[in-house]
């Protein structure tokens, strides 16, 4: 094929797991490219244009919004520097851990699922001394347990995941950094946005985060492959006090930053290749979120209306949140434990027959006792496709199948 409009996806099962989700047929054409030399001309300018999209003011997104809100891009930050590089969401463990800790110091990691386990285990490869604060399962940690935890020690980092894609709990961001700014001000915070980024409102300048992770395969609805991270003035400036050198090769800012600055200002830099095809498909998908309808204001408001369809219809058939309060409940996925007397054997081969895919349980401890359903990217913002309608459909067939049976 060689244009969009002649593109179409193969026919396919609906992916709704909470990542990787559905792409468009205009980031997959992207992806599709012919291959590109890293260092072209043709190139530098895409590489360039996803710094910049992935940083700067969106005056169109901006001018639908109330003059008190304002939205610049998926992370809303005016002055954070970017680092695209080839590697999974957990690339963005190591390069916090590699740069913004030094071995000996101490972080401070608030649990809420599976995934700060994670995040407290990259940590410590690189020689930091971690403490957890660990919520009961669904929950997220209360601002007074971090407010005691940060008045008894000095943390050089806090980290927390914004949506933990193991519990699909959410955690309240901004009342985090007030919390550590009012507390422990020099203290820097650190956001796992990987399941929240582009589904969930994030304001990385007006609630003072120093760090957000993120990856190419969820909300940002490009696929897998792409480590996205920014750092802010005052995290980079950590950085660069910093008194030993980082403690990764390839994760090292020392070698990602002349490449990142040099790719923004026109130039071609090189220190390991970035992947070309994936950069056109994530320049095509920040294009369209970033620059196209519906604004990002918009698109927030249909991931939380995605989420109350899915949520809703899940009551209706007697299936419990994972998340012990809506306050927790992320708009991006939904977590639902199986009914009495049904498992994952029960559910979710018989989803996959009606061509719907959805994910099991994630979290140690209970990882048989529930599912998981993503609705976020274009499932959630076009609602032509039709995508939350099929699942709620295919969820209450089955349900009342399995239930047949036993």
């Amino acid at each position: 094929m060689s244009s969009i409009e002649q593109f179409r996806q193969s026919p396919h099962k609906l992916l709704v797991i909470p990542g990787p989700i559905e792409v468009s047929d205009e980031v997959l054409f992207a992806n599709a490219h012919p291959s590109m030399s890293h260092v072209s001309p043709d190139f530098i300018p895409v590489l360039g244009d996803c710094i910049r999209m992935t940083r700067q003011v969106d005056s169109r997104s901006a001018n639908t919004l109330p003059s008190h809100i304002s939205y610049r891009t998926v992370v809303d930050t005016a002055k954070g520097q970017p680092f695209l590089i080839a590697g999974s969401g957990t690339l963005g463990w190591d390069q916090i851990a590699a740069n913004l800790v030094e071995p000996g110091e101490n972080a401070l990691v608030l649990h809420s699922g599976y995934f700060g386990d994670s995040f407290a285990e990259c940590l410590e490869t690189y020689g930091a001394n971690v403490d957890q604060l660990k919520a009961e399962i669904g929950a997220a940690v209360s601002q007074e347990a971090i407010a005691e935890a940060l008045g008894k020690k000095k943390y050089k980092l806090l980290t927390f995941t914004h949506v933990d894609t193991s519990t699909a709990v959410l955690s309240d961001a901004k009342a985090i950094v007030e919390t550590v700014r009012r507390v422990s001000p020099e203290t820097l915070v650190a956001l796992d946005g990987v399941c929240s980024v582009a589904s969930e409102e994030i304001h990385m300048d007006q609630w003072d985060v120093d760090v957000i992770i993120t990856a190419s395969q969820k909300g940002l609805g490009t696929p897998p492959g792409l480590s996205i991270l920014v750092a802010s003035v005052r995290a980079m400036q950590v950085f660069s006090s910093r008194k030993s050198r980082p403690t990764s090769y390839y994760g090292s800012w020392k070698k990602w930053l002349p490449v990142m600055q040099a790719y923004e200002s026109g130039k071609p830099s090189y220190f390991a290749t970035p992947p070309v095809n994936l950069i056109y498909a994530f320049h095509a998908s920040l294009s369209k979120i970033t620059k196209s309808s519906p604004s990002l204001a918009e698109r927030y408001e249909l991931h939380r209306d995605a989420s109350r369809r899915v949520k809703a219809a899940a009551q209706e058939l007697g299936l419990k949140q994972l998340p012990l309060d809506p306050a927790f409940a992320a708009n991006g996925m939904t977590a639902l434990w199986y009914p009495d007397g049904l498992s994952a054997g029960d559910i979710l081969p018989r989803l996959v027959k009606k061509g719907i895919v959805v994910a099991g349980g994630l979290h140690v401890d209970v990882k048989d006792k529930y599912f998981r359903i993503g609705h976020m990217g274009i499932t959630a913002v076009e609602k032509s496709r039709g995508d939350v309608d099929a699942v709620v459909k295919a969820l209450g067939e089955t349900l009342a199948e399995a239930a047949a049976e036993k």
